[in-house]
């Protein structure tokens, strides 16, 4: 029995790659910001329209890096509808997370609910794109004027994204992108965070470094969070191929819909107006289903297709945040009842018709 796993790297063709790794032999520069980082970088400013692109390791820590370079002390109010990194960056920060419920038509954080939780003590907000569906991007930036709050995005599943044609890197002050193997987008491993801030960027490269701004000058206390020139090189020749790689994914989601749209008990989310989609997941949700989303899930696995139930559990009811103030996932019940239905089905851009045929066959079966 063939697997179906609930996603599959894209890749260049072996030859593109080896053809732009060639001259690392000759430089023997692996790391340390050099000609491959340099040259992804300008790339990604110019697809991503951010005047400024800092890379990192890894979107983790590129989100680490990003509040401690606003130097954000207090609270920040985020989401709990999201993958474990967007808590445990605020959290391992040294930052109080203070959990806002999602509006269900998107699965985003709530504006209308999020007033309420300011106090004197938040400093920022950390909202999360989810799905490569957007935030309420306008009502947020008005909060966070109002208010004067640092708006920073996790933008981990939004690469690519455009609403009214202006790309999702460049809503609030900043935003970070991971460029994990799974995402729409990769290079192998990879992050960044995207800001109109000069400032920002010199900061963030300095701590990404040790907080060396120079061969005798160390300012800050850094970490080491550099991209390779080798996972450079891959973000070099993915992001070359990704318009026709979210054309693909574009295909499989639209099979999806056709089959899946209209059932009883089972619900997709609506298309956001005026927002460009980057195809990044399929979730479903089953609400009223004659089958539970964990009987779904089984019946799934039984056949060899990997499904996922993402975003689930809440970040909010972790055990390793057991019995901290404010880690309910009670305080928020849209999320609580988002995350108890969710499945996200197989996307990539190389799945067969053919195999999402089969998905949906056993779903409704």
């Amino acid at each position: 029995m063939s697997v179906i796993n609930v996603t599959r790297s894209s890749m260049p063709d072996f030859e593109e790659f080896c053809e732009e790794i060639r001259d690392l032999w000759d430089s023997r520069w692996l790391t340390n910001m050099g000609a491959k980082h340099q040259a992804f970088e300008a790339a990604l400013r110019d697809y991503l329209q951010s005047p400024q692109v800092a890379l990192f390791t890894n979107g983790h820590l590129a989100l680490e890096a990003l509040i401690d370079a606003f130097g954000l002390k207090g609270e920040i109010i985020t989401t709990p509808f999201t993958f474990a990194s967007t808590t445990h960056a605020i959290v391992r920060r040294g930052c109080t997370p203070v959990f806002c419920d999602i509006d269900p038509e998107s699965c985003t954080l709530d504006p209308g609910k999020l007033e309420a939780l300011i106090t004197e003590r938040t400093c920022a907000i950390l909202p999360v794109h989810v799905y490569g569906r957007l935030c309420a991007v306008e009502e947020l930036a008005a909060l966070a004027e109002k208010y004067r709050l640092t708006l920073i995005y996790d933008a981990a599943h939004a690469f690519g994204v455009r609403k009214n044609g202006v790309s999702s890197a460049c809503f609030g002050d900043a935003a970070m992108f991971s460029f994990h193997a799974t995402k729409v987008f990769h290079s192998i491993e990879g992050g960044a965070v995207c800001t109109a801030s000069q400032e920002l960027y010199d900061r963030l490269y300095a701590l990404k470094n040790f907080g060396i701004e120079g061969p005798e000058d160390v300012p800050f206390v850094g970490g080491n969070a550099k991209l390779n020139e080798f996972c450079a090189a891959m973000g070099l020749c993915n992001l070359r191929h990704l318009p026709e790689e979210i054309g693909k994914r574009k295909r499989v989601f639209e099979r999806y819909l056709e089959r899946l749209s209209g059932v009883p008990g089972i619900r997709l989310l609506p298309p956001q107006k005026g927002v460009e989609p980057n195809y990044a997941y399929f979730p479903v949700f089953f609400d009223g289903y004659r089958y539970t989303r964990d009987r779904i899930h089984a019946m799934l696995g039984e056949k060899g297709i990997v499904a996922r139930k993402y975003f689930y559990p809440l970040t909010n009811s972790f055990a390793c945040y057991a019995g901290r103030p404010g880690f309910d996932p009670a305080a928020t019940p849209v999320a609580a009842y988002m995350a108890g239905r969710v499945l996200t089905l197989p996307m990539y851009a190389d799945l067969a018709l053919e195999d999402v045929d089969r998905i949906c066959d056993i779903i409704l079966s």
